[in-house]
């Protein structure tokens, strides 16, 4: 199969079709991505940071510029642009670290404004608390790619492609990528799985890697649905 010169550090649109590629677990037979295909997502990919980096310029600019007795719905809107500002960075193409610590910080500030302006109030701080955690965790499964590939607004891993990801990626992506799904979604992953492995294993083709995904697929979704029970 031709060998397509894939870059170091791809966009998510590369970098679903570097999963692709000859992948038996997309198609079989494996279908390699044309070239032209390539090159048209490494275009959109790169168009897509130089885009961020203009929007991320201004975000910070107005962020530095909010005034300190702004109203609550422009900090909160200016959190939550901020908020998917890191989402899509995580997607992006080459390294992006300074412009997500950056907006780390940023929300912190931010957040430090919104802590003061609850004051003493139990029940303000309680769901200030709640969503700090939320957003730590948010932020840690995005630093696996496949997580920000799939919820990426514009995602592009199709639904039926959603398995097959799942399986060719590492261990700590594919534990990541669970976090995202509920028991039943996860049931229905696996049981595509086990679709994908059992053909695969048909024509002779060794699936023990997918094999190793789907249980720990499955150990997950049983996990999510005694978590489901009990709650």
């Amino acid at each position: 199969m031709l060998e397509l010169p894939f870059t170091h550090r791809p966009g998510r649109r590369e970098r679903h079709l570097r999963r692709r590629h000859g992948n038996p677990l997309f198609a079989w037979p494996p279908l390699a991505v044309e070239p032209e295909e390539l090159l048209a997502a490494q275009k959109a990919d790169h168009e897509e940071g130089e885009a961020f980096n203009v929007a991320f310029a201004s975000l910070v600019q107005r962020t530095a510029s909010l005034e300190t007795n702004a109203a609550s719905e422009e900090v909160l809107a200016l959190k939550e642009e901020l908020e998917r500002q890191y989402e899509q960075a995580c997607g992006l193409p080459e390294d992006h670290g300074k412009e997500m610590e950056a907006i780390r910080r940023l929300i912190a500030v931010i957040m430090r404004a919104i802590w003061r302006a609850a004051g003493e109030d139990p029940l303000a701080q309680r769901e200030l608390e709640d969503e700090e955690q939320a957003r730590a965790i948010h932020f840690a499964l995005l630093e696996q790619p496949l997580v920000a590939d799939i919820l990426h607004p514009e995602s592009p891993i199709r639904p039926d492609e959603l398995a097959p990801a799942i399986l060719c990626s590492s261990e700590e992506e594919a534990l990541a990528a669970s976090q995202l799904f509920d028991a039943g979604q996860l049931a229905l992953i696996v049981e595509q799985g086990r679709e994908i492995a059992g053909r695969l294993d048909a024509e002779g083709v060794d699936a023990s890697e997918a094999q190793r995904r789907i249980a720990l697929l499955e150990a997950r979704s049983r996990e999510a649905e005694r978590t489901r029970t009990i709650s």
